[in-house]
C-alpha cells in the first residue's frame, strides 16, 4: 500500500503492517482532489466535530458520507483517501485508494467508497471485492456504500449545522437530559426550559452529539417526539 505521511512524502509498505501500525488518519490524502470546470463535482472542507479538524473531501457524495460517519459513536477519527492499495492483476499492478477511512473506537479501521446514484462501476465493484479482502485479512471492515436515504441525510445535515460545542447546553445540560427523560414533543420540553432562540440550538446539538434522540427516518418538526438517550438515562 502507498500512503504519504504527515511530511507528505510518499512511503509503500506491506498492507498487514501498515494496517496495524500506521495512523492513517494523521495523513494526508493520497492523491489530491481535482477540480473540473463546468462540473459539480468539487472539493471543500468538512469540520469534524469528532476530531475539531478540517477533513478534505473531494465531491459532494463524499462529504455526505463523511457527515453521517462524523455522527456515528464508533468513529474517534476521519480522513478522505489517506491510502491507496495496490496489488498485481494479470500482467499489470492495480492501485485503488478507497474514497475515506474512519478509526473506529476498538483501533480498527474502515474503509468506505462511495458508489453513487447510479451504483458501482463494474470497474469499481471489483476492486471493492479486493480492498474488502485486504481489509478483512487485516481486522478492518470496507463498506461499498450505495445512496442513503434522502430524508435522513436531510435531517442529519440540518443537525450538523449545530455540531460545534458552542453550541452546547453547557451549565444547562442537566436540565436538558431532565425535561426529556420522558419522551415528549420536541417544542413542549424547550418552551419549559425558557428562551427557544437559546434552546432550540442546545436541543439540535444533544440531538446531533447523542444526548438526546430522536427518529431520523422522519423529517424533523417542532413536535416530532424526543428523549434521552438510552447510556444518558442510566447515567442519570
Amino acid at each position: 500500500m502507498r500512503f504519504r505521511d504527515p511530511l507528505g512524502c510518499s512511503r509503500q509498505v506491506p498492507w498487514l503492517e501498515a494496517a496495524q501500525d500506521v495512523l492513517f488518519e494523521e495523513s494526508p490524502a493520497v492523491r489530491p482532489f481535482p477540480v473540473r470546470p463546468g462540473r459539480r463535482v468539487a472539493p471543500g472542507w468538512w469540520w469534524s466535530s469528532t476530531t475539531g479538524r478540517l477533513v478534505a473531501y473531494g465531491s459532494g457524495v463524499m462529504r455526505t458520507e463523511l457527515m453521517l460517519l462524523d455522527r456515528d459513536p464508533a468513529v474517534v477519527a476521519l480522513a478522505c483517501r489517506p491510502v491507496e492499495l495496490v496489488w498485481p492483476e494479470e500482467s499489470r499492478v492495480v492501485g485503488h485508494a478507497p474514497q475515506l477511512m474512519a478509526r473506529l473506537q476498538d483501533g480498527s479501521g474502515l474503509l468506505l467508497d462511495c458508489a453513487g446514484r447510479s451504483g458501482p462501476s463494474a470497474r469499481l465493484a471489483a476492486r471493492a471485492r479486493v480492498v474488502a479482502d485486504a481489509a478483512k485479512a487485516a481486522g478492518w471492515s470496507y463498506r461499498l456504500a450505495g445512496p442513503p436515504d434522502p430524508v435522513l441525510v436531510a435531517n442529519v445535515r440540518w443537525l450538523a449545522g449545530y455540531r460545534h460545542p458552542r453550541y452546547a447546553a453547557g451549565p444547562r445540560t442537566p436540565a436538558l437530559v431532565e425535561v426529556f427523560t420522558s419522551a415528549r414533543p420536541a417544542v413542549e420540553a424547550v418552551c419549559e426550559l425558557g428562551d427557544p432562540i437559546a434552546v432550540w440550538p442546545a436541543v439540535f446539538h444533544a440531538l446531533w452529539s447523542g444526548v438526546l434522540r430522536v427518529r431520523l427516518d422522519e423529517p424533523l418538526h417542532e413536535r416530532a417526539v424526543v428523549s434521552v438517550a438510552r447510556q444518558e438515562a442510566e447515567a442519570a
